[in-house]
């Protein structure tokens, strides 16, 4: 069941933020591809960063609380979910802020209705 840790922190946090896609329709889901593009450069940074750092000896992952699944260059797989999960949610709660508040974080309010 340990193995299942990482994994199950990663479930909790979608579970937490789909709520804010369901209830006050943030359309963060909807907009997929806009999502995807944004974090291709974050991805290519930090997955590039861990495999250095695990091709270096800096970083390991326990087998124990890791489904032990390994990508080439040996990230687990949680790893680069991780770097899926925490930038969704984090968008999905910028988006929910946005929607309720009527904060302008930057863009005009039709595109990012469009």
């Amino acid at each position: 069941m340990e193995q299942l840790t990482y994994l199950g922190l990663l479930a909790g946090c979608l579970v937490v933020t789909a709520p804010l896609e369901l209830v006050l329709r943030v359309r963060v889901y909807a907009r997929w591809r806009r999502f995807l593009l944004a974090i291709v450069p974050e991805l290519a940074v930090f997955i590039g960063w861990v495999l250095y750092a695990i091709s270096q000896g800096h970083w390991d992952y326990s087998p124990v609380r890791t489904l032990d699944v390994r990508l080439p260059g040996g990230i687990p797989v949680e790893e680069v979910l991780f770097f899926l999960v925490v930038p969704l949610c984090s968008v999905l709660a910028l988006e929910a802020v946005r929607r309720v508040t009527g904060w302008d974080p930057g863009y005009p309010r039709e595109e990012a209705d469009a």
